[in-house]
């Protein structure tokens, strides 16, 4: 079996093109992944997903841990098999979903004691149970066990938590093992404290992953505290490993990220925004819930080779999401995946060509200055 790999095709100012490869296939970066987070992208075939140019999936232990269980799927064949998805799946550790969904937590150093927010049942997870889950559910890209507090937070309370989720990275590192074709990332933390996220980056590239996560952000910082996070987070990571910025998924994020060096992404936005009646389009965010759309012929995008704009009109959508129809969100999620995507390859390829800066100078002047007509 093959093993896991990364190269740099091009760089651009910190942005960087290239590809991971893995025995289940490649990962073209900068990558964005659809969530599956209980075994499925919702409203949508995983035929369909990888028709709009998704390479990966993202998995979640602590629902997948929940309902149907890991032993569950192990039992079934896999994750891959048990949702019909053949490439590659990263799947995060749990860790953001014990400290954010849980009820009744308890951490220790040891791990997090808690009680299920689907029925109230106990459960128990550290980082050799995360290990454990991630092996039996066979993802192809594991995530180290990690603490992430929310922001705003005291620097004592975000130097506590991030020396805990470096001692719990070690043990995740040691549960592991060698695992020959599967990889773990690490995941950075230190809240916005620059020094903080400096240490953390030292003591994981001691420890040793095939790939480097910047964790804790997203959680409420804003986007100005963010990037300018990642103004030097990214910096810290080791250059010839993945980078990986978990959680965020904006499009403007996104181009943001690119720019300052990271990798890949994920976020539900593209379907949770597409099951509220919300597009993402080169034009801007169109809410297809207005009145105004009622009797609109035009497609969504008209330069948008999707499903929902080839073949219905934002008066079909209206009318569809209104109704509460099962196909509105179907068609406003394959829209919103087909966008996100797209917007990858053409980040993909102005790296390429070296205009990095005349792309992103074109995606901010169509989203701030378009025409409204259009939305």
């Amino acid at each position: 079996m093959s093993r896991f790999s990364f190269t740099i095709a091009a760089t651009d100012g910190k942005a960087r093109t290239g590809q991971i490869d893995t025995p289940r296939g490649e990962i073209r970066t900068p990558a964005f992944m659809p969530v599956g987070t209980a075994a499925t992208v919702k409203a949508m075939l995983p035929e369909n997903v990888r028709a709009t140019g998704a390479d990966i999936l993202l998995g979640n232990t602590y629902h997948l841990m929940l309902r149907p269980g890991a032993e569950r799927v192990a039992n079934l064949g896999g994750l891959h098999k048990f949702m019909n998805w053949d490439r590659p799946i990263l799947t995060d550790s749990g860790g953001f979903q014990v400290m954010s969904l849980a009820d009744l937590r308890k951490m220790s150093e040891e791990g997090v004691r808690f009680k299920s927010h689907i029925d109230g049942s106990e459960h128990f997870l550290s980082p050799e149970r995360s290990m454990e889950i991630q092996k039996l559910l066979g993802s192809d890209i594991v995530m180290c066990f990690d603490e992430c507090p929310a922001l705003p937070a005291d620097r004592p309370a975000i130097e506590k938590s991030m020396e805990l989720s470096m001692r719990w990275a070690q043990r995740s590192r040691d549960a592991f093992g060698d695992r020959p074709g599967h990889a773990l990332f690490g995941i950075q933390q230190g809240g916005l404290e620059q020094d903080l996220r400096a240490r953390s980056a030292e003591a994981l590239t001691a420890i040793g992953f095939d790939g480097y996560a910047v964790g804790g952000l997203a959680v409420g910082e804003g986007q100005d505290a963010m990037f300018g996070c990642l103004d030097y987070a990214p910096d810290q990571l080791p250059a010839d490993k993945p980078r990986y910025l978990m959680g965020v998924g904006k499009p403007d994020d996104i181009v943001g990220a690119v720019q300052r060096g990271i990798d890949m992404f994920d976020c539900v936005l593209p379907s949770r925004s597409g099951r509220t009646g919300q597009a993402q389009t080169r034009f801007g965010q169109v809410n297809i819930r207005n009145a105004r759309h009622a009797d609109d012929p035009r497609p969504l995008d008209p330069e948008c080779t999707c499903p929902a704009c080839s073949n219905y009109s934002r008066a079909y959508l209206h009318h569809v999401n209104k109704a509460q129809e099962i196909i509105a969100s179907m068609l406003l999620t394959w829209h919103n995946l087909h966008y996100y995507q797209e917007l990858m390859q053409g980040l993909r390829d102005a790296i390429s060509a070296g205009n990095l800066d005349d792309f992103v100078a074109a995606f901010h002047a169509r989203r701030a200055d378009g025409d409204m007509e259009r939305l």
